[in-house]
């Protein structure tokens, strides 16, 4: 397949999509593990999340 003149746009148009795509999936998984560890952390400390209630429970 020959892409002309322009075969080394094209492919580093591709290379750095592919490299946003490969970083915001890195992000988010660091972010969610960060999220995670915050909120253990808070619930040792003793705050609950609300939503981990029923809704009888609820005054």
């Amino acid at each position: 397949m020959d892409l002309g003149p322009y075969t080394s746009f094209i492919a580093t148009s591709y290379l750095a999509a592919a490299l946003v795509v490969v970083l915001l999936i890195a992000w988010i998984a660091i972010d969610y593990r960060t999220q995670k560890a915050r909120l253990r952390a808070l619930e040792e400390s003793g705050i609950s999340r609300r939503s981990g209630r029923a809704a009888t429970d609820m005054p």
